[in-house]
């Protein structure tokens, strides 16, 4: 079963599955396709969130952090931190004062972790310079089976919202005729405008667990 989640073989069912309506996506190399499949895996992201873990090392009194892609590799959004799992109390010996607040901003298109305050030396000499954080990750569709992050019983779920995208797309072409195509769990027939069968199709895949 995994092979049925190589990207050839997932445009190959979405192409089948949408019938008719297809031949209104034809651009060369399936780039309409794989725009499609890429929002509907952008949505899956909310519907099945990849949890990765990534570190970087803390500098006394520098609030903001690069995450290069080769140590901190399909990063989304920031989820958590592990650093100072047991922070002191104001009380105890070495108390460096309260935690940052961490977030994760864009800059020039390239993801960095900011720190307010910026953390200071104390902080570094209580809880150590390796700062440990989970993170959502991007998902992706590779040419084999295993560069793709979904598992293969998620496959009718993508396809599902992949659907709903392409009927998305018809509706801001103006394409006001009815399509046919099949859901992604049973294969059963449907006919409607493109604007229906969006509604309808984006609400299936919501509602599914």
């Amino acid at each position: 079963m995994t092979g049925l989640m190589t990207r050839d073989s997932l445009v190959a069912d979405l192409k089948r599955s949408v019938h008719d309506a297809a031949g209104v996506f034809d651009a060369p190399g399936d780039a309409d396709w794989l725009r499609i499949l890429g929002t509907a895996l952008t949505a899956m992201q909310d519907k099945r969130p990849r949890t990765l873990l990534g570190s970087v090392d803390l500098q006394a009194d520098e609030p903001v952090y690069a995450l290069a892609p080769a140590s901190v590799p399909d990063f989304a959004a920031f989820k958590t931190y592990l650093w100072a799992s047991r922070p002191l109390k104001p009380w105890a010996p070495g108390y460096p004062g309260a935690l940052p607040r961490v977030s994760a901003v864009q800059s020039g298109g390239a993801w960095q972790l900011a720190f307010d305050p910026a953390p200071c030396q104390a902080h570094l000499n209580a809880y150590g310079s390796s700062f440990k954080f989970w993170y959502y990750g991007v998902h992706k569709i590779g040419e084999e089976a295993a560069a793709t992050t979904l598992d293969a019983s998620d496959r009718p779920l993508l396809l599902l919202r992949a659907q709903a995208e392409v009927m998305r797309e018809l509706t801001l072409r103006n394409v006001n005729k009815p399509v046919q195509l099949r859901d992604g769990f049973s294969g059963t027939p449907r006919n409607s405008t493109p604007a229906a069968l969006y509604e309808a199709l984006l609400n299936e895949w919501r509602e599914a667990q």
